[in-house]
């Protein structure tokens, strides 16, 4: 059963992110991965955080190791430390559910 994540960020740097975007989308790809929707928000009308959001999107995987093992590759976590955690500065995983 496919796993899909809904996930919150708060981008700080629209350019940058768009970078780390291009970079980790084909190592996501090789993983049977794969982003669903992607909005740019622009008023967060209730929250269950105090984390800003100003980007909302769908990611999903094949199942619960593809997940696993994309996220804790080495060429995956060298983009995100090279992009990501210079570009949000906030997380929030909204929900994760079976498909």
């Amino acid at each position: 059963m496919a796993i899909e994540m809904l996930v919150g960020l708060q981008v700080v740097d629209d350019v940058a992110y768009q970078s780390y975007r291009d970079e980790m989308t084909p190592i996501l790809e090789s993983y049977g991965g794969e982003f669903g929707y992607d909005f740019k928000v622009s008023e967060v009308l209730k929250s269950k955080t105090q984390a800003p959001i100003n980007r909302v999107f769908t990611i999903s995987f094949p199942d619960q190791g593809a997940k696993d093992s994309f996220f804790s590759s080495e060429n995956y976590l060298k983009i995100r430390q090279d992009h990501f955690e210079k570009t949000v500065s906030d997380t929030t995983i909204l929900a994760t559910y079976e498909r």
